[in-house]
């Protein structure tokens, strides 16, 4: 038995993530394991969720009201503290419709492994707002209020739109100018 779990933004699949269950898991009840799988994947994709709005699909209706039950076990607890750190919504997808998932545990030459699933869907208006800030930046009414005119000539346009410029800088030469006492491994600092 284990615990899986697949990341989704707009339709497309970013990460899977899975493991065996740890031995006093085991006996958790079917509830308590798909939450388990919930928070597992909150704890490995932290640096992508916190702090932007989500929803996490499972194919377990009763997780659908985990955030209004009024009785919940010491454990059960614990995770709804972790949970309320997030800006999440858990929804309901039925197994058969929930089609990654449902590949993931209901496959048919990995019967004696049972893999809880869900998927999460990121919405984050972050790349956009950036290409927004960008676009008023690079106005020429900007350029000279913003210090930026000698720049703006030097970007390059990623993947995603957004406009970006590498600078090489030597390090060394700026702490011996600065004065730094930067220990670089070479002597042990006095």
């Amino acid at each position: 038995m284990g615990l899986g779990c697949v990341l989704m933004q707009r339709g497309k699949v970013l990460a899977y993530a899975s493991r065996q269950l740890k031995p006093h898991e085991t006996t958790y009840p079917t509830h308590d394991l798909e939450l388990a799988a919930v928070v597992f994947a909150l704890k490995i994709w932290r640096h992508y969720l916190y702090g932007s709005k989500f929803m996490i699909f499972t194919d377990h209706k009763s997780l659908k009201y985990f955030f209004t039950q009024k009785e919940l076990n010491m454990r059960q607890r614990r995770w709804l503290e972790l949970l309320k750190d997030y800006d999440c919504e858990i929804l309901y997808h039925p197994g058969k419709a929930n089609v990654v998932a449902d590949a993931l545990s209901r496959k048919d030459e990995c019967s004696p492994i049972k893999v809880k699933a869900m998927k999460l869907v990121i919405t984050s208006g972050l790349i956009e707002q950036i290409k927004e800030a960008q676009t008023e930046a690079l106005k020429e009414e900007n350029w000279k209020r913003d210090r930026i005119k000698g720049q703006a000539h030097n970007l390059d346009e990623d993947n995603n739109g957004l406009k970006t410029r590498w600078e090489k800088r030597d390090f060394n030469r700026e702490d011996n100018q600065a004065g730094s006492s930067a220990n670089r491994g070479k002597a042990p600092m006095q």
